[in-house]
């Protein structure tokens, strides 16, 4: 009963939220799907591909246009891999293949990319052993090399004090790079290990031995951590400069009684606690997006989402801006204006309101897909409702491609089509990848800025159209996308349905 009242609700929401929620054309519409919380483990080939193709159809319904998936939780693989183990978080037994035999990231990737939606492959760089893992297979990273981790809290964190990791953390990454046709490589937050009671990282004596000058180890151990996000950023760039580097930090960078710069916050740091300059990467260009986990509600004593959604849109737009949210939280919070609703509409409206906030990652993919607090249909019917296109960035590529040619209708034994041809283009920069199908009413003006004008964002050059009787008029436009979404000059065409 008392579901029934909150569904109610919501309902009534998102009808007056529709109608006064303006949307834009370009936006990130992420959702991380993880393995390290264990829900593939014990899953055969055919289930975990029946459970993942659901979450994505549901997904494509409620607006995602990028997955980002987890590859890679502990020095491990959930693809193949001539460099490290398959992961147990996948077969439940680190280092055996699993049967049926199939690759999780290729399958991905195919997936993802037939529905129009990005694929971001997810690592986590440092860590070599989550505090589950109790076996480690004889071809990993710290059964050949032990030396080269430390043992910290019931885990293992590769020393990020040791060139040898970073240049083996870049070698893992170029493989996938090489091998799979990802659109993003996504790091999250961490880099040294929170900060654990009772524990110490036991990294004095290196830093002794090898400071390079640095005055004191927390310094240092930035520098360690700055050395390697260049590192691994130059490393994408020269492997395929398209592919997308992001970096998801925990939700606070400094606390303002520490640095005047920081936020109004009383919580652990990126900075301090976690030795990641987040905003030097940001401000120097060595990532390609930030989206800090802002995981905390309206009104939290010690990390309030709108003071930090505020702080970063101010401090982080150097490059775009997505924000990490947790549906949990968001829908468990009653929402400031109106104690009836939860807090999605309020966050939602600061995402627009806020310039530089270019879009949003969930976390995580099955919450919304079990449309926990009615938040996916939310989504589907207000939030998410038409296409986006993915944000531009200019500082990897701004020209769009050449405008498609020869646009006609023309019936066929699947009825009437509408067809075009790829625009001449050579290389990544110039070729088209997808289009884009908008359709107006004859006489309506023409904006392309209007998302809910799109009805097809696809890789096709063709699609079917829906013809009635022939006594409607209509405007087709068709645009070209290049890899980084440019988008080239429209080219129209009078149709009758």
């Amino acid at each position: 009963m008392i579901l029934s009242l909150m569904l109610g609700t919501d309902q009534i929401t998102a009808k007056s939220e529709s109608a006064a929620y303006t949307h834009s054309k370009r936006e990130f519409r992420g959702a991380w799907i993880q393995c390290v919380n264990g829900q593939f483990l014990g899953m055969s080939t055919q289930k975990m591909q029946q459970t993942l193709t659901y979450q994505l159809d549901e997904l494509q319904k409620q607006g995602v246009n990028a997955i980002i998936f987890q590859v890679r939780p502990e020095c491990d693989a959930l693809y193949e891999s001539r460099i490290e183990p398959w992961s147990r978080f996948l077969t439940g037994k680190q280092g055996v293949p699993p049967y049926p035999y199939w690759d999780p990231l290729k399958w991905m990737v195919e997936q993802s990319h037939k529905r129009g939606m990005e694929l971001h492959a997810w690592i986590n760089p440092y860590r070599a052993k989550t505090t589950t893992t109790k076996e480690l297979a004889s071809n990993h990273i710290v059964t050949r090399k032990p030396l080269n981790a430390f043992a910290y809290a019931g885990q293992y964190i590769l020393n990020p004090g040791i060139e040898e990791n970073r240049e083996y953390i870049c070698n893992v990454v170029g493989d996938i790079l090489r091998r799979y046709d990802v659109d993003g490589l996504h790091i999250d937050d961490y880099f040294y290990p929170y900060p654990a009671a009772g524990h110490v990282i036991p990294d004095e004596s290196l830093y002794r031995s090898c400071s390079n000058g640095i005055g004191n180890i927390s310094d240092w151990r930035r520098y360690n951590v700055n050395l390697f996000v260049k590192q691994l950023h130059d490393t994408i760039s020269a492997v395929k400069p398209w592919v997308k580097f992001g970096v998801s930090p925990f939700g606070i960078y400094r606390n303002k009684r520490n640095d005047p710069n920081g936020s109004e916050t009383n919580g652990l740091q990126n900075y301090d606690d976690l030795y990641a300059d987040v905003l030097l990467w940001v401000n120097n260009g060595w990532v390609d997006y930030c989206v800090p986990q802002i995981y905390w509600q309206i009104g939290h004593s010690a990390a309030d989402y709108k003071t930090l959604i505020k702080w970063w849109n101010k401090n982080a737009s150097a490059r775009p801006l997505y924000i990490g949210e947790d549906i949990e939280r968001t829908v468990k919070y009653e929402g400031t204006d109106d104690p009836s609703v939860n807090q999605m509409p309020a966050k939602f409206r600061l995402h627009r309101e806020l310039p530089n906030v270019n879009g949003t990652v969930l976390w995580y993919a099955k919450a919304a897909v079990d449309d926990i607090g009615n938040y996916g249909t939310m989504l589907r019917e207000v939030y998410w409702k038409y296409p986006a296109l993915q944000p531009r960035m200019p500082f990897i590529d701004g020209k769009a491609p050449k405008k498609v040619r020869r646009v006609k209708d023309v019936w066929t034994k699947d009825g009437l089509m509408l067809f075009w041809t790829a625009p001449k283009g050579k290389g990544w920069m110039n070729e088209a990848s997808k289009y884009v199908v908008y359709r107006f009413d004859r006489g309506e003006k023409i904006n392309l800025e209007n998302p809910a004008k799109i009805i097809a964002l696809t890789g096709d050059t063709f699609l079917k159209l829906p013809y009635k009787d022939g006594s409607r008029r209509y405007v087709y436009v068709v645009t070209a996308l290049d890899r980084m979404h440019n988008e080239s000059k429209p080219v129209k065409r009078n149709v009758k349905l």
